[in-house]
């Protein structure tokens, strides 16, 4: 199994390293990540995350051609929407995703109703809305963990713009379960929001605490993997308020990730993608 260590990792500040890290912490993340890449190898998870519907970028895009002006940008980032009129609530069925070569697979797909609710789920802000007039069915390609899909999708119309927003309408096969134990503390890397377009690099949401100076996020690249480890850098003396802190991290790979699972060190299980944030596996 050739491994590859990535290199820098970095919050949206610039590249950094744990300084106030031990050797002996290092040492024990790098070995937890070296044992989560070999269990992964050939195991049942691999083999289901090969088999399965797992979208491994983001499934839901603004329309065709961008977004007119920062507030927008922020309507759309915080799911702020607004509805005008009502969306039909049609009952869930199967939807087919469709691979090159003529593989596909059906998954459940529910309605235009019960999507824009998953849409605006815990969003909301401020400024104006990005308002919502309708829908209708379409496609759309997406990345997964089997190479380019097409996928059914939500197409919902905004005001103001001519092209849709889309939603990929069908729902994700569940994650596989880790063919490895959790490790001890508490897991530090949330989910992916973000690949480049080279694929070279990756934007996840990692945590850290009141008393440190951030969270740090390493990656063990393999053949069929990304092994992701979080940590904390800078970490103060003294009493401290106990709280997680979310964080944006770029992480900056040795080659595109392709169709290799990103893998939490702590779970050993693929990180969910969200942005404005997707179906989820059920």
């Amino acid at each position: 199994m050739a491994v590859l260590v990535a290199g820098c990792l970095t919050g949206v500040a610039g590249c950094g390293t744990p300084d106030a890290d031990e050797s002996g912490e290092r040492e024990a993340r790098a070995d937890r990540a070296q044992k989560v890449a070999e269990a992964w190898e050939g195991s049942a998870a691999a083999e289901a995350w090969r088999t399965g519907y797992h979208p491994v970028e983001v499934a839901v895009r603004p329309p065709k051609g961008g977004l007119r002006g920062a507030a927008d940008e922020r309507a759309y980032q915080e799911r702020h929407f607004a509805l005008r009129g009502e969306l039909p609530a049609k009952p869930q069925e199967d939807g087919t995703v469709r691979w090159g070569g003529g593989d596909s697979l059906k998954r459940p797909m529910p309605g235009p109703a019960e999507s824009y609710q998953a849409l605006v789920a815990g969003g909301g802000g401020e400024g104006a809305p990005l308002t919502v007039t309708g829908v209708e069915r379409g496609e759309m390609r997406l990345a997964t963990s089997r190479g380019p899909a097409t996928v059914p999708a939500w197409l919902f119309r905004l005001e103001g713009y001519d092209a849709p927003l889309r939603w990929a309408a069908v729902t994700p096969s569940p994650l596989p379960r880790s063919p490895i134990a959790r490790n001890g503390g508490a897991r530090q890397v949330d989910r992916v929001v973000a690949t480049s377009r080279d694929g070279r690099a990756v934007t996840v949401v990692a945590t850290h605490g009141a008393c440190d100076d951030g969270a740090v996020v390493e990656a063990l690249e393999t053949r069929g993997s990304v092994v992701l480890s979080g940590s904390v850098k800078g970490r103060k003396p003294g009493n401290c308020t106990k709280q997680a802190i979310e964080q944006r991290v770029t992480v900056e790979l040795v080659r595109p990730v392709g169709e290799r699972a990103l893998l939490d060190a702590h779970t050993g299980q693929p990180l969910p993608y969200a942005g404005p944030r997707g179906p989820r596996a059920r």
